[in-house]
């Protein structure tokens, strides 16, 4: 098991960036596939991007394709969403998820460890 803590969140203007960082303890990291997912007002969770234990692997949901990018540092023990061309529509919390295993993962009834997530806001 993993303890995952996710940061850069904020209030941004659309058509802006940001980061998100998620900071994973624990020695196993490196075998986790992990995934963002997002939460809006109202809203059931969705999922965002996953990627796979060495980064070779990535997907992403079509809202986001072209705009976010999913990556890992597994040396730091961080995987980071970058958002660029942010639309109102991002609004919402994003919550960095992971599991044990060799793929990337969409439904997030296959995550196992969760971060308390981070509120990201874009502005219109």
């Amino acid at each position: 098991q993993v303890q995952l803590v996710e940061s850069g969140g904020g209030l941004v203007q659309a058509g802006g960036s940001l980061r998100l960082s998620c900071a994973a303890s624990g020695r196993t990291f490196g075998s986790y596939a992990i995934g963002w997912f997002r939460q809006a007002p109202g809203k059931e969770r969705e999922f965002v991007a996953a990627i796979s234990w060495s980064g070779g692997v990535t997907y992403y949901a079509e809202p986001v394709k072209g705009r976010f990018t999913i990556s890992r540092d597994n040396a730091k023990n961080t995987v980071y969403l970058q958002m660029n061309s942010l639309k109102h529509e991002d609004t919402a919390v994003y919550y960095c998820a992971g599991r044990r295993g060799s793929g990337f993962y969409v439904p997030l009834e296959e995550y196992n460890d969760w971060g308390q997530g981070t509120q990201v806001t874009v502005s219109s």
